[in-house]
């Protein structure tokens, strides 16, 4: 079977220009990523000590446990993860104001992200 040399030519055409548009995706993802990682460096980090769904409040309807601006003590749990119906306090290793919460309440999380900043 033979291919057109057209059809190939077409193709890696179409290949290049689809390269070009996801390079210039790439870099407004790093632009972002710059500023997200800007915003971490005005505070200390406290992140997640595991996999799971982080939970802002003990219960749906409840009181948060830290918000934006709120006085927050070494060792006062800060969210919820929970992990395979296990849920897992998670206390805040500084003292200090609560500058970024960085999740959203129901929001899996990954070992490392990044909870709350503090400063």
């Amino acid at each position: 079977m033979e291919i057109d040399k057209k059809v190939i030519l077409k193709l890696i055409k179409a290949l290049e220009e689809l390269k070009l548009s996801v390079k210039d995706l790439g870099d407004i993802n790093n632009e972002s990523s710059k500023e997200t990682n800007e915003d971490f460096n005005y505070g200390k980090k406290v992140t997640s000590p595991l996999v799971g769904t982080a939970y802002l409040a003990s219960e749906p309807g409840a009181k948060t446990f830290v918000k934006i601006g709120g006085k927050v003590k070494k060792g006062d749990t800060i969210m919820i993860v929970e992990a395979m119906k296990t849920m897992n306090h998670v206390p805040s290793s500084y003292d200090g104001i609560i500058k970024k919460v960085c999740v959203e309440d129901g929001e899996p999380v990954e070992f490392g992200q990044p909870l709350v900043i503090i400063e």
